[in-house]
Parts: structure tokens; sequence; C-alpha cells
């Protein structure tokens, strides 16, 4: 029994490798596929436009397709094709997907279709049209909207916007003293989409709001560019307060109440910090074209600087009947600090001022009392006055870059121990203004230069020989320095007052220092030393006038260019004796000849016109005192303050015009 089961094992066994051997034999067919294909067509997108699709699929697959693309290998399972929104050209393509998810056999494929089509379009075209303004003179426009759309426009402007309702407002825009409103159409804008909406800014010159000014300011304030201040009667700053006048800012004198004008009192301040572009003008109430000298009073500050008369001295016109005016007048005697500070002014213009309260008590475009070293006054422009352009009436106070066009008296005039310094002046004298009836009447010797020592009451100055070493004060002596100034004259074209047409007149025992300038077609003479008590200032060199060019003066003299022999103590001579070099011109060189552009004057003339810059090969693009290092008492007087240049005149060949966008010219 037992071999019989052994047997039986046996047989068992080799059957069982007979069969796996006749398996193994059978096995010779290829294995079939592992993987299929997938693909995704995208359409409906411009040429060159990116589509944003993503395929997931098994096993973490997962890839991005910007167009159309098949995946050969695509392991068999569902695959998920997804499609993001794409936008060209402002037009949003929205994006369809069909067939997905897609299933991927071993062997087999799958297709997916993708199609963008264009969403219609949820934004529109806001068009705002600025016109009006001047060029390159922005607009102030607001747009507001859906969303808080909030946008400030300065000129005309397309913009791409959501839809809904745009507001648009314009805000006044202020440019050279002239007010521009806008009004506007087509506001509320409604944006539809994919349409387009304009609305309208149109600028208008508009008047700007009127304050009036009377009596008193006696505590600080600000003056705007936005509001037209009217100075009614004369009108004080007090002590203690300062009036702030911004750029741009216009004021104007009534004309109803004659001889309205602005005192700046002993101990108040203005500060008018003008610009180039946005100067300060102070001006006459009457429109252009209807303007004359006189409309006005003028500017006159007070300081508490030193002079040298003594008593209660008023201000000359300062006690006139005007509107508002103390009868006891405006006391500037008795300064006693020459550091005093009334303030700035600067880019500041004043225009057909000047008014005779009395007989020979003229309010000039400014006047200057005992105002301190510590004030500054820088681009100051007199046009058209009555009076004087510029008069100093003792003080220390300095200044640069100050012009004068078309004096009713004189251009610079300064008295009673004035010791300031001023550089690059220009005055222009073409006519004689008629002036405002009531107003006063042009003065009998109108002059480009008049200097005096001291004259009337309370004089304290001596009239005697005190040499005056420089930087003293002995005295109080007018010791002003003056220093590249342009100072052209009527010629023979204008009949000039008896006692005037002077490019300088030295007198009353002034002393003073001018130096580089160029005094020009002057039609009595070029300059004039008065006094023995002014001599006696020149002969201790207190007084110097030197590296001056004078030209085409005395056309209605003979020719006479210095006080002629005997008369007087201005003659050339004298002048060369003390070492006080002048240039004189041949007789046929001309004023024009020696600028860039010089008008003869006229209604039509512009401030375009003037270029006081030398004109090429200019005799006065050199000749300057260029140093001052030989000449101790100008140097100790000019200081810091007074450059040396080697031109001149108040321009630099090639250099800076800075009369130039700020300055202006008118008759009326």
């Amino acid at each position: 029994m037992t071999s019989f089961v052994r047997l039986r094992a046996m047989a068992v066994a080799f059957l069982a490798m007979c069969a796996l051997a006749a398996c193994s034999d059978d096995d010779k067919t290829p294995t079939g596929p592992t993987t299929g294909t997938l693909a995704v067509n995208v359409g409906g997108l411009p040429a060159g436009t990116n589509a944003s699709v993503t395929i997931a699929g098994p096993n973490g697959f997962s890839q991005t397709a910007t167009a159309s693309t098949t995946v050969s290998t695509a392991q068999p399972g569902s695959y998920t094709v997804t499609a993001a929104s794409v936008t060209a050209s402002s037009v949003t393509y929205n994006a369809t997907v069909s067939g997905s998810p897609a299933t991927v056999t071993a062997g087999g494929s799958a297709t997916v279709t993708v199609t963008y089509t264009a969403a219609a379009p949820t934004t529109g075209t806001l068009t705002v049209n600025v016109t009006g303004l001047p060029s390159g003179v922005n607009g102030a426009v607001t747009v507001t909207g859906p969303n808080s759309y909030n946008r400030t426009l300065t000129a005309t402007t397309t913009a791409t916007v959501a839809t809904g309702s745009y507001t648009v407002a314009a805000a006044t825009v202020t440019s050279n003293n002239v007010r521009y409103a806008g009004t506007v159409t087509g506001s509320p804008a409604n944006v539809t989409a994919g349409g387009t909406a304009t609305a309208s800014v149109a600028y208008a010159v508009t008047p700007n709001p009127t304050v009036t000014l009377s009596g008193s300011i006696a505590a600080n304030r600000t003056l705007t560019a936005d509001t037209t201040w009217v100075l009614r009667g004369f009108v004080y700053v007090n002590s203690g307060a300062t009036l702030t006048v911004n750029a741009g800012t216009r004021i104007v004198g009534d004309t109803t109440a004659l001889g309205s004008a602005l005192f700046v009192l002993r101990g108040a301040r203005i500060v008018a910090n003008g610009t180039e572009s946005a100067p300060i003008v102070m001006t006459s109430q009457r429109s252009a074209g209807n303007r004359s000298p006189g409309d006005w009073g003028g500017l006159i500050i007070v300081g508490n600087a030193r002079n040298n008369r003594t008593g209660n001295i008023i201000v000359e016109g300062s006690d006139g009947s005007v509107v508002g005016a103390n009868p006891a007048g405006v006391v500037y005697t008795g300064g006693t600090n020459d550091a005093d500070n009334s303030g700035t002014l600067r880019y500041v213009r004043v225009e057909f001022a000047g008014y005779a309260t009395l007989p020979d008590a003229e309010l000039n475009s400014f006047t200057f009392a005992a105002v301190g070293s510590g004030t500054t006054f820088e681009y100051l422009q007199s046009v058209a006055g009555l009076d004087d352009s510029f008069e100093w009436f003792g003080g220390t106070v300095d200044g640069k870059y100050l012009v004068s066009y078309e004096s009713g008296d004189d251009h610079f005039d300064t008295s009673e121990g004035y010791r300031g310094r001023n550089q690059f002046l220009i005055a222009f004298q073409s006519t004689y203004i008629t002036p405002r009836a009531g107003a006063g009447a042009v003065s009998a010797d109108p002059q480009g230069f008049e200097v005096d020592g001291c004259n009337g009451g309370g004089c304290t100055a001596p009239s005697g020989g005190n040499a005056q070493s420089s930087g003293a004060a002995d005295g109080l002596w007018t010791m002003n320095v003056f220093a590249n100034y342009t100072v052209i004259g009527v010629g023979g074209t204008q009949t000039t007052p008896t006692q005037g047409g002077v490019g300088m007149v030295l007198r009353r025992g002034t002393g003073g220092y001018y130096i580089n300038g160029v005094i020009a077609r002057w039609p009595r003479q070029a300059i004039s030393m008065r006094d023995s008590t002014t001599n006696n200032r020149f002969q201790v060199d207190s007084l110097i006038f030197k590296s001056n060019y004078l030209a085409e003066n005395g056309s209605q003299n003979n020719g006479v260019i210095f006080d002629p022999t005997g008369t007087n103590f201005g003659q050339e001579s004298a002048f060369t004796a003390r070492g006080q070099t002048n240039e004189v011109a041949a007789a046929s060189v001309t004023a024009a000849s020696l600028f860039a552009a010089l008008p003869t004057g006229s209604a039509t003339t512009t401030v375009a016109n003037f270029d006081w810059s030398p004109a090429s090969g200019s005799p006065i693009a050199t000749g300057g005192l260029s140093s001052f290092a030989n000449d101790p008492r100008i140097a100790a007087r000019a200081g810091t303050f007074i450059t040396p240049t080697a031109y001149r005149g108040a321009a630099a060949p090639g250099g800076t015009k800075w009369w130039a966008n700020w300055t202006s010219y008118a008759r009326n």
C-alpha cells in the first residue's frame, strides 16, 4: 500500500511538470498598448492670442496649454480640462469646454473642445474736452463715477471706464493774474457697455471776486490771488501786523477815492513774494487802455532806520485830503535801527500810481522811508507812475533788479542820508504820459537819478568836506551805492521840461558811488554835480562816478554831456583828475545800437520788444570795474552785496534776461 501511494505521487508530479512545460511553450503573442491619446482643440481667439487651458489627469498629471494640443501618451483614466477667460485688445473672451471629463483607454483616443467667444463689453469710453485756456495753462477738472472712480484732468482726456454715470466738475484757474472759470456741458455723462460718452469744459475769462480794504490792518492778514483787493483811501498796516501777499495777487487802487494807497507803517511788515511767472501787481482799478498815471497813490513803506533829519518829518503827501488819511501825516524820522526789517518785496509791479495830495507833496510808485537793511527788495518794477518811480528817504535797505518804465518824475530818487546799495537797474523814458485829471502834474525836472544829501528843515548832515572813511557814517551823509544801471532818456523826440532831462543829478551835499552804468539819450546832459556841498564830498572821494558809458546825450543842449566849464562842478576834467574815468561814446553811437533790442517806445510797444543784453560787439559788454581790489572805498561800501562786473549796464553779455517774463510795458 505504501508503494502504491508513493507511485501515485510521482505520477502527479510528472503530470504537473508536463503542464508547466506546455504553458511556457504557448506564451508567444505581443503585449497590448498601455496608453492612449488626448486631443484638446482650442478655437475662437484672435491670431496671436494665447489661451489659458489646464489639463489634469491620473497620477497627478497637469499640463497648461495656450493653443490646441495633443497628449499622445496619456495614461488610461479620466482627464479634466478647464479654461480661463482671456482679454485681448480690451476684449474679454470666455471659454466653453465640451467633452470634459474625457476618459482615455489603453490604445484609445479622446477629444475635448475649448471654444472661446467674445464676451459682451462691460466698459465704455469717456472723453472730456477742455478748451479756452492759454497754451501751457493747466485746467482743473475732476471726474467722479462708479466704484469710487475719481480722477483729476488738466487737459482733454479720453479714458476707458466702467459703465455708469460720471460727473464732471471744473474749478477756476488763475494764470498771470487772469481768472478763468469753466462751464461744463454733458455732465453727468452716462457710459454704456461698448459706448462712448462726451463731456466738455469750456474755460473763459471771469472777474475775480472783489474785496475792499480800508482803514487799518491791525492784525496779520493774507491777500490771495483768487481775489482782487481794492484799496479805498489810505490803508495802513499797523505796527505789529504782517501783511502777506501771495504770488499772482492783484491789488488795485479805488479810482473813486483819489490817492488810495497802501502804507506799511513803522513796526509793521509786508511779505509779498511773487514769482517770475506770477508777479504781484498793484495797479489802477480802471481797465487796460483807460489807465493813467495818478490813478492811485502807490506803496509806502516806513521803517525804523536812521536818516539825517530831526523833528517830526512826515512822508510827502501822507497828510493830504484822501479818504482815511491822518491829517497829521505819517512820521518817518527818529529811527534808530539801521538793521530794521520791514519785510520782503519780490517780483512786485506797481503801475499807474503816484498822486499829488497837495502841491509839491506827491506820492510815488514806491516810497521807502527810513527802511532798514533787514528788508529784502528784489525784482521790482514801476510802470507809468506820476511822480518818482523809486524814492528812498534815508535808511539802509539794499535792492537788486529794479525796473522803471515811463516815469512822471525821477526814476531813482534818494535823499536824507540813504546808505543802501542797489545793483542791476533799468530805467526807460520815451515820452511824458499825461496824468489823470486832478491827480497832479508831470514834474518840471524829471531826471534819471536825482540824488540829494539833505534838503528842508531839520537837516543834520554837515556840508563840509568830512573825509568819511569807508564804512563810516559821519553826519549820516547820503552814501548810497548804485552799480550796473541802464538809464535811457527820451532823446530829441520829446519836449522835455526845462529843468529836466539829465541822466544823473547829484546835489545838496550828497556822496555815493556810481559805477559800471550806462547813461544814454538824455536830452539835456548825462551828469550834473550841482553845488559846492556836493563837491566837498567829491573832493574827499566820498562821491565816485566811475567806469560808466555815456552815449547820445545832450541832443537838446548842444551836445552837453558833463557840466560845462564854469557851471556847477561836474566837469569831465574834474572826474578824470580824481581817477574817475568814464567812456564817452562817439557822436555817431546811438543808444539803440548798444542793446540787443531797444524800441523807440510807443503805445504799441510791448515788454517783449525790450532786450537789455549788450548787442553783438557792443562797447558796454566790456569796460566795467571788474574788481574792487584797487578801490578800497568802493570795496568797503559794496561789501558782498555788490558784485564787480567786466561789463557795464544792467545785463551781462549772454547772461540771464532777468527782466523777462514778469515785467510789463503800457502807457494806458
